[in-house]
């Protein structure tokens, strides 16, 4: 009887640990998000369409379709390795990448890769979103709703596993009761149910799932992971950093001498627009937008006097005759969009949409850039001593931004990945002033008794050194 017992109650809680890994573990779009971020993100573009570094990912099963799944994970694993296997898949995408190598990714498991092949397909196949002004609200409710299935699933097994108990109880009552001489008794669910042990369980398990979610939320309060705010002035840092390789730091000129990286002024622009007129991609539109601001005519290529006090009507006839005259044939002049407005009024009123801002109500002053990246109050920053001091690449924290069309949020910025960065990174002491007075570092790292100073080292785990 005890024997069988045991089974029984061994049975129930494999059955149970088993599900619970299951449900864990299933591959999940919003699990792929956040992977592709982490791994993918920095090489291939985000719409899955384009190229960038690397090949657009859309239909990547279909390219892959006449080999076993396992290739493909081999590919994104260690990608090296099978074209000196002389795969014919990765000799062709090689052929065609090279000298360009793929990052390796031993650490991805497979459904993880799976979890990321789901989230470019979602990407790929989406259908065109019309803005409504839910804005970063939706995707957090989107990701509540996929978390919905996870809690409602380990509630179940909760729920599961608390009737089991009661079922053993019983179990072990009615052998105590058989071996009195007493007749076992059988209760209803009900009855299991509405027992202190059953009530007590059942306080526990919404203590401990509640517990969990309070955790969950004030943990991830205040982060934005991939936040990308549509911005006033289509700026490309992919033109920009990447194609003109103009440095982070010539517009963000702050940031290697002050707490603040800074967003740079509209007088910034101008060192070079005064002369480049009209963009690659979007002609006169956004360029204007930077004239209309500072106020620059770039008929006569000369600023306005008294531009603060001319009216919305003097500021639409230039703008209005420069789209019109440098960019346009006379007969675009009165050509009608679908709409049956000109092109030059429709050109004309995006400009007055994003200028107009709510601060002034005027076209004329700085343009209210959205900012991307918003530490908390209660924690210090300071970009010079990362930057000029700590020689670290606007890139370990920003991502390969040169490689943006659009700017996100790359990194989380939670207190662990500042952590695990200051435990990791090493500090350089050559030829560095800053750190000459840590004599007795510089004396082992002579001496071969030490590889390596990190940050942690040298107190960069201290809570005053971030909190104050």
């Amino acid at each position: 009887m005890y024997n069988m017992l045991l089974k029984r109650i061994c049975w129930v809680f494999s059955f149970l640990i088993f599900a619970a890994a299951a449900i864990q573990a299933q591959p999940t779009i919003e699990e792929g998000k956040s992977l592709f971020s982490a791994n993918c993100a920095a090489c291939h573009n985000k719409n899955m369409k384009d190229r960038l570094t690397g090949p657009a990912l859309a239909g990547l099963e279909d390219r892959w379709a006449d080999y076993p799944r396992a290739d493909l994970y081999k590919w994104i694993r260690a990608s090296q390795t099978m074209v000196s296997e002389g795969h014919p898949r990765a000799t062709e995408l090689w052929n065609e990448w090279k000298p360009t190598i793929m990052n390796n990714f031993p650490g991805l498991t497979d459904d993880q890769i799976e979890s990321i092949i789901l989230y470019i397909n979602d990407v790929a196949n989406a259908k065109p979103i019309v803005d409504t002004g839910a804005g970063a609200g939706a995707d957090t409710a989107s990701k509540g709703s996929n978390n919905m299935w996870l809690f409602a699933g380990l509630a179940l097994i909760l729920a599961l596993l608390a009737f089991a108990m009661m079922r053993i109880i019983d179990n072990l009552a009615n052998i105590t009761r058989v071996q009195a001489g007493e007749a076992p008794v059988t209760r209803t669910l009900a009855q299991v149910l509405s027992t202190k042990g059953a009530i007590a369980f059942l306080v526990f398990a919404l203590t401990l799932i509640f517990g969990y979610k309070t955790v969950d939320n004030a943990t991830n309060m205040g982060r934005q992971q991939n936040y990308q705010p549509e911005q006033p002035i289509a700026f490309s840092h992919q033109i920009h950093a990447g194609v003109n390789k103009i440095d982070c730091q010539y517009c963000h000129d702050a940031a290697r001498r002050s707490k603040h990286s800074m967003i740079p002024g509209t007088n910034t622009c101008m060192n070079c627009h005064a002369a480049v007129k009209k963009g690659t991609i979007t002609g006169t539109s956004e360029i204007t937008k930077i004239y209309a601001s500072i106020g620059f005519d770039p008929i006569t290529g000369q600023y306005i006097s008294d531009y603060e006090n001319w009216t919305e009507k003097q500021i639409e006839d230039l703008y209005k005759k420069w789209i019109g005259q440098e960019y346009m044939s006379a007969n675009s002049l009165t050509a009608m969009n679908d709409a049956g407005r000109s092109i030059v009024q429709v050109e004309w009123d995006g400009i007055v949409k994003s200028l107009k801002n709510d601060s002034n109500g005027k076209i004329q002053g700085p343009i209210e850039w959205v900012r991307i990246h918003n530490l908390p109050d209660h924690v210090y920053f300071n970009h010079a001593q990362h930057v000029s001091v700590g020689k670290l690449e606007c890139q370990k924290c920003h991502g390969l931004v040169e490689e943006m069309e659009e700017v996100y949020q790359y990194s989380t910025l939670g207190m662990g990945w500042c952590i695990n960065c200051h435990r990791e990174t090493e500090v350089k002491f050559a030829d560095n002033d800053y750190y000459k007075q840590y004599e007795r570092y510089h004396q082992e790292l002579k001496d071969g008794k030490r590889t390596k100073v990190t940050v942690a080292d040298i107190g960069g785990l201290e809570c005053q050194k971030c909190h104050y």
